[in-house]
């Protein structure tokens, strides 16, 4: 007799993603597929140092159940490296440790959407954002997106019109669209949060990836000069894209009602996440590294992002359009179609996986109306020679 599997799962289908990894066993193949930091940029020697202190200070601490919310000196360490970040006002108790910051995505879709809410996201998106929200059963309404982040313009004219739940943004350096939103624009954000009394969500897991100047604050941080836009706002966090993602440590911050109902989600689910993960990451952030681990990681990624960006201006010329990122870890490309070359990313996809390179369409990581135009590269665990021979590959598939 066949399982009868619940109606939620007719709403999502597996990851674009995930399933393309499978063709990824061909020896030689070059990949700008995957959304992962270069494991060459881990500060192995201060986790491990971060371990054994977590072990020789709190062993009980770091081995034992926990609390869900979180465990407290990580809470404290947290509290302080968003204050380094401009977000000065965030106590340990305005927060809460998830199991990286896909479990807040998560948390979020189980305390806030009903079957039928309307959510709105930018157009594209985090892939896995879009699956997770219509699993809880979300209408979700696209935002255009250009060079400078989400269409501010655009986004109050479908809150105005639509009334959604909540809207999802990732402000800095978005997955897939590497862009960064504009002072002016997240400025804009705040304002219509209060103005039409609806719910901003900023995750922001490449906020710190930056690689000349310093991005402009997040929403968090700018909160405080629009009144009344905190307790509209939701931040996720990350220690997945700078530190380690095998931790699996993030965090939420938001008001204290949106807090008690997740932690009493994520007791149904998890208990807690991994004490001995949130000792060592409390650990190594006490131990003051992650300065210097976020210089050289900044420092690697701004050469790959270069020489991508200079390879597909040279290989490819004007059958692909981009923006060159100001951080992250991601191009978004469109092609053209120019001189009758291909104009469809899944067509392209094919044939670069001939030559020997992947990469990932962009249909996927839009909620409606996709772009098929549209893919993502990403540089970040690829050397230098690797990109130039990658990008060197696409110009013979396109």
């Amino acid at each position: 007799m066949p399982l009868q599997f619940a109606d939620r799962l007719n709403n999502v289908e597996t990851s674009a993603i995930r399933e393309l990894f499978k063709l990824l066993g061909k020896p030689g193949i070059i990949s700008f597929a995957g959304g992962f930091p270069d494991p060459a940029m881990f500060d192995v020697e201060g986790i491990k140092q971060a371990c054994a202190q977590a072990l020789a200070e709190e062993p009980g601490g770091a081995l034992q159940y926990g609390a869900t919310e979180g465990y407290q000196p990580l809470r404290e360490q947290l509290s302080a490296f968003m204050a380094t970040k401009g977000a000065k006002d965030v106590a340990p108790d305005n927060l809460i440790v998830t199991t990286g910051s896909q479990q807040a995505l998560d948390l979020l879709g189980k305390c806030l959407i009903s079957p039928g809410d309307k959510v709105i996201v930018e157009g594209p998106t985090f892939l896995a954002t879009i699956q997770c929200f219509r699993l809880y059963g979300a209408e979700l309404i696209s935002a255009p997106v250009d060079g400078n982040g989400v269409k501010t313009d655009e986004l109050e004219k479908l809150i105005a019109e639509h009334k959604p739940k909540f809207v999802y943004l990732i402000p800095t350096f978005g997955n897939p669209s590497g862009a960064m939103l504009s002072l002016e624009r997240r400025k804009k954000v705040l304002e219509m949060a209060v103005k039409y009394n609806t719910l901003m969500v900023e995750d922001d897991p490449y906020g710190d990836l930056y690689f000349g100047e310093a991005p402009p604050p997040s929403l968090l941080a700018l909160s405080g000069s629009v009144p009344g836009s905190r307790d509209l706002l939701v931040h996720c966090g990350s220690l997945s894209k700078v530190l380690s993602p095998g931790l699996r440590v993030g965090w939420m911050i938001a008001q204290p009602a949106l807090l008690a109902n997740a932690v009493m989600c994520k007791q149904f689910s998890d208990a807690h996440t991994s004490t001995f993960a949130q000792a060592t990451a409390a650990q190594y952030l006490k131990a003051g590294r992650m300065p210097a681990t976020l210089a050289n990681v900044r420092k690697v990624y701004a050469e790959r992002a270069r020489a991508m960006g200079d390879a597909l201006t040279r290989e490819l010329g004007d059958a692909v359009e981009f923006t060159q990122p100001a951080g992250g870890l991601f191009f978004w490309a469109r092609l053209t179609g120019k001189g009758g070359k291909v104009s469809d990313a899944g067509e392209f996809a094919k044939r670069a996986i001939e030559q020997g390179v992947a990469f990932v369409p962009g249909a996927p990581f839009f909620a409606a109306n996709p772009d098929v135009a549209t893919f993502r590269l990403s540089f970040a665990t690829a050397d230098v020679e690797k990109i130039k021979e990658g990008v060197a590959r696409l110009g013979k598939a396109i």
